[in-house]
């Protein structure tokens, strides 16, 4: 999916261009939902899309890690599982069962925005926005705080337990530029 080119946009921001690359970050994902998303729910309605999860796992981790580092960008918070699966209910056909990212890559994907948000936290410092970085790794740090609390009781973690992992080397590397 094109989330890659979403995540690159978004890290250009700083302090004098942020409303523009956000604008342009926002957009590039509306297309994205519009061109790739859109179709895979279409594609999925009515069949068994649980079963078939494996054909489509990594591009909506994808989507949910560029979503999630929009909203992140623009507001400071997470877009929450049910904002993302809300979203997409307009994209289907009302007669069949919804197309529903679960909550497994859901997590995977937010597993993966601290990584970004790690790269974005170090190219703020290296701008001088200490505060913002700060802020940063305030976040991440919640957030791995929050799933180390959740993927103890998964059943099939060890792709979570790896990208944990990572989480908190991105925990460590933003806690040791500052």
């Amino acid at each position: 999916m094109n989330s890659k080119k979403v995540i690159f946009q978004v890290h250009r921001i700083s302090k004098v261009n942020k409303e523009e690359v956000l604008s342009k970050a926002e957009n590039d994902l509306a297309a994205v939902v519009n061109q790739c998303i859109a179709k895979l729910v279409k594609e999925l309605q009515g069949t068994n899309f649980w079963k078939l999860r494996r054909a489509y796992t990594f591009g909506v981790q994808e989507y949910v890690e560029a979503a999630t580092l929009c909203r992140f960008c623009k507001t400071g918070t997470l877009l929450s599982l049910a904002e993302i699966n809300d979203s997409l209910l307009a994209l289907g056909d009302e007669s069949v069962e919804p197309l529903q990212i679960n909550v497994l890559d859901y997590l995977l994907g937010v597993a993966d925005l601290s990584g970004e948000l790690m790269r974005l936290a170090i190219g703020r410092i290296s701008d001088g926005e200490v505060e913002y970085s700060k802020n940063i790794c305030a976040f991440v740090r919640e957030i791995y705080r929050e799933l180390t609390l959740v993927v103890p009781l998964m059943d099939d973690n060890s792709e979570m337990k790896k990208k944990m992992e990572v989480m908190l080397q991105s925990v460590v590397k933003i806690e040791n530029a500052h």
